[in-house]
């Protein structure tokens, strides 16, 4: 083509290659990488896939300690609660008992 003058499509249909347009990408990859690239198998689409990121730990990670202490409170709410609840029994039934 270079030396001949010849277009792409004449080259193309020259040499038997059904598309002129993988004599045009021939052409590109020739001009802009040289002639080794032309030699490297380079079939497929390029993979788009990153490295995977390590995941980041999660920043409201609350220490042992502090989830102690969370059950303890919470523990002394439910007896407090149930202490409550029997209170309110007893004054409903000492009422009922008067009535």
């Amino acid at each position: 083509m270079q030396y001949t003058g010849a277009s792409i499509r004449k080259t193309a249909a020259h040499f038997n290659i059904p598309s002129f347009k993988a004599v045009s990408q021939w052409e590109r990859i020739y001009y802009e990488q040289g002639k080794d690239a032309l030699f490297k198998e380079q079939r497929g689409r390029t993979s788009k896939m990153g490295t995977k990121r390590p995941k980041k730990p999660k920043t409201n990670i609350e220490t042992n300690e502090d989830l102690l202490a969370q059950v303890q409170r919470l523990r002394m709410e439910n007896e407090y609660l149930k202490k409550l609840n029997a209170l309110i029994q007893k004054r409903e039934r000492s009422e009922k008992s008067t009535k």
